[in-house]
């Protein structure tokens, strides 16, 4: 063929992209975000080389005349071990498959790594050597970002991620823009300098504080405004509930972001709960355009080379604020602790595009005692590497701090954290407003009869199946009952009844799974607390006597234990409560800044350093060859497997219309979206128990529907086994 003749993508009504243009494209997109983290010249040349298989007489037959399949993919990689450049090698091997293990000397052509894929010889209509009438030939990199050298291989594998992020997400972009003509349009979203313009007038209306608890939380408040101007790093903001964490973080969020021209502002939040709550507010403030949730119970999200290969195209009728949850392009975005780490870890081409987007970024990690144990030091190791080598600043912001300084000051000098509110014991001082009192029960029932006493009372239970004996030992006018096992369209009708309830002063006695113990805004004269880890505790504390309308000793937090053998509560849940009742001998205030402090440090050492890496991902990854794709299956932040089963509603159109387009195999994100408000989750053992007893449909793309109504209780949600299995919990 001619030069300016080789074809790289064509569309469905004939319309043809040279190839020559898509990998300039790819190249000018992938140049500008690595330039972010100073390696313009990888992106360049990534982009510039990743599809030069396609100048093969074998892929020219293939996109012309409909011919076989073709490995474009290695001859990119083959030219750059040529100029041994292996991070390029294995992004542009993997930009279609997903991120491959590095593999060895002895690997196998055919064992899916990038040492054996490098062993493949691509000679006669596989030849691709056309591509020296387009391009020129690479050169080696000479300069490489400064913090490669002379460090660990972590270092050197989070470098290749960001790579490979932006590869694939240029790739993407301008495949994107061809096939669509340029008619998906993304971005259009307000410029950081306008949210911080709109935010600062909002918070302006408030006027002058005239009353104490407005004065500290102004206080608070002018706090976070005088850290925003201090360098960029690492942050902890240490703030009990009542004291305007939200606002006052979005308010150093945004003037930090102005200041050291930070491109989003990214909240990592445990519970979707929370995220919901936290999104609602920040979309009064910053507009509802300007703000993006992503998080789902289940990722529907395809894999990238089921999206835009060469004979695909995704339905464009997506709009721009779906389109940002797939590379996290707008600036603010507000995403859950498993979207945010597993994606830092992910092989697959549609987890990792939205990677290379959160350098830059101020991230905020809202009740970041939440930090899985089993993946405490990953997380930390990758926050730090955020911070440390690609320009982003974070801030730990939580009631209830647990002891991380350790884990960051091993990362580096500069990781030092600093408190943006340092007097933590004096604001738990102000703002406390409960008595905590340890209490032994010595059944549900006897508890049932203590909590009848109450008008209005919270009680929260360590397990699904406590919370619903209780609630059926106590069902009556003003009982309710809240657990996962309810679907969240129906959490939040209830949410909504309760704090209408709570407001007029009508019996409200409500019966809970930790669901509700942070971040859902309700506001009990008296809580009950089966006992748990201190953090739980002192986070369902939050949800008494909220607006201090109370007096302190008057608003009584009771922490009960239920008489239960030790031996069948799950090591996860026993270990929390074995150190609360240790850290409670020797500590008159459970709730104070120093309890707190013993609790997470005897924690941490109890689990032991390995445990707070259970499955070895740094040792993994800092002494060997990158194995990205098991590290990948291995990081897994909800450990076990669960199913979701969509729950008909009869009565309700919406449900109904959604149930018939799923019945019909419609299955589009934007359907997606919609069930998972009817959508329960359950552990695999439960999963089994409803499907031998013919309760579940089977649906394309391994969905299921309830088919028994009296499956389904009005009041507590699904029916299933809970006697076994540990997914009894929340």
């Amino acid at each position: 063929m001619k030069m300016g003749n080789y074809i790289g993508h064509t569309s469905e009504e004939g319309r043809q992209q040279l190839l020559i243009d898509h990998l300039k494209g790819t190249s000018l997109l992938a140049e500008r975000f690595a330039s972010v983290f100073d390696a313009p010249e990888w992106g360049r040349m990534a982009g510039l080389y990743h599809d030069i298989g396609k100048y093969s007489a074998a892929f020219q037959r293939r996109i012309l005349e409909d011919g076989p399949l073709v490995d474009h993919s290695t001859a990119g990689a083959l030219l750059m071990k040529k100029i041994k450049n292996v991070p390029l090698a294995l992004c542009i091997a993997s930009h279609h498959s997903g991120l491959l293990n590095m593999g060895t000397k002895f690997s196998d052509v055919t064992d899916g790594t990038l040492m054996g894929r490098l062993k493949k010889e691509l000679k006669g209509k596989l030849d691709y050597s056309a591509y020296r009438q387009e391009l020129p030939e690479p050169v080696p990199i000479r300069k490489a970002p400064a913090f490669l050298y002379g460090k660990d291989q972590f270092y050197y594998s989070f470098f290749i991620r960001m790579l490979f992020s932006c590869l694939v997400d240029a790739d993407f972009l301008d495949t994107e823009r061809f096939v669509n003509d340029g008619k998906v349009q993304r971005g259009g979203f307000a410029t950081m300098q306008e949210l911080h313009d709109l935010f600062f007038a909002y918070y302006a209306t408030f006027g002058k504080p005239t009353t104490p608890i407005n004065q500290k939380r102004q206080e608070i408040y002018q706090q976070c405004l005088d850290a925003a101007e201090k360098e960029p790093g690492m942050f902890s903001l240490t703030v009990p509930t009542g004291g305007g964490k939200t606002l006052s973080s979005l308010a150093f969020a945004l003037k930090h972001a102005i200041k050291y021209k930070k491109q989003r502002i990214i909240y990592i939040i445990p519970y979707t709960s929370i995220i919901e709550q936290t999104a609602d507010i920040f979309r009064n403030i910053l507009g509802d355009g300007n703000v993006i949730e992503h998080h789902m119970n289940v990722d529907y999200d395809k894999d990238y080379d089921k999206n835009y290969d060469d004979d695909k195209k995704e339905d464009d009728g997506l709009n721009r604020k779906k389109l940002a949850t797939e590379n996290w392009d707008a600036p603010v975005i507000v995403t859950t602790n498993v979207q945010f780490f597993e994606s830092l870890f992910a092989a697959k081409t549609s987890r990792c595009r939205k990677v290379h987007n959160i350098a830059n970024s101020v991230l905020i990690f809202d009740e970041a005692q939440m930090l899985p144990e089993p993946y405490l030091r990953p997380c930390i190791r990758s926050m730090g590497e955020l911070v440390a080598n690609y320009r982003c600043t974070a801030v730990l912001c939580t009631a209830t701090q647990p002891s991380l300084e350790t884990y960051f000051s091993r990362i580096g000098e500069g990781l030092k954290v600093r408190e943006i509110c340092p007097d933590t014991q004096g604001l738990y001082e102000f703002f406390r407003r409960v008595t905590y009192r340890f209490m032994d029960v010595d059944s549900l029932e006897s508890l049932a009869a203590q909590l009848k006493e109450h008008e209005q009372v919270l009680c929260v239970t360590n397990s699904k199946k406590d919370a619903r004996d209780l609630y059926q030992l106590m069902a009556g006018d003003g009982c309710y009952h809240l657990s996962t096992f309810m679907y969240p369209a129906h959490r939040r009708r209830v949410l909504a009844i309760i704090r209408q309830r709570l407001k007029d002063g009508l019996p409200c006695r409500v019966i809970s799974t930790s669901l509700i113990q942070a971040g859902v805004d309700v506001d009990f004269p008296v809580v009950y607390r089966e006992i748990a880890g201190l953090d739980s505790i002192i986070q369902t504390g939050g949800r008494c006597n909220r607006e201090g309308k109370q007096r302190t000793e008057d608003s009584i937090v009771s922490i009960y234990d239920l008489p239960k053998p030790m031996n069948r509560i799950p090591a996860f849940v026993r270990r929390p409560i074995e150190i609360t009742q240790m850290v409670a001998k020797d500590h008159a205030d459970i709730a104070s800044a120093e309890s707190i402090k013993a609790y997470f440090d005897q924690l941490h050492y109890t689990l032991g350093e390995d445990q707070l890496d259970s499955k070895d991902v740094l040792k993994r990854l800092e002494m060997n060859k990158p194995a990205f794709t098991e590290i990948a299956k291995d990081f897994k932040l909800i450990e076990e497997d669960s199913r979701t089963v969509f729950i008909p509603i009869d009565d309700d159109l919406d449900n109904q219309k959604i149930l018939a387009q799923l019945r019909s195999g419609v299955c589009s994100r934007s359907i997606l979206r919609k069930a998972n408000q009817y959508m329960v989750g359950v552990y695999e053992n439960q999963f089994r128990k409803l499907e031998e007893t013919n309760k579940l449909e089977a649906l394309e793309f391994g969905l299921y529907v309830l088919t028994d109504p009296a499956a389904y209780d009005p009041d507590t949600g699904l029916v299933v086994n809970m006697e076994d299995g540990i997914g009894i919990f929340l």
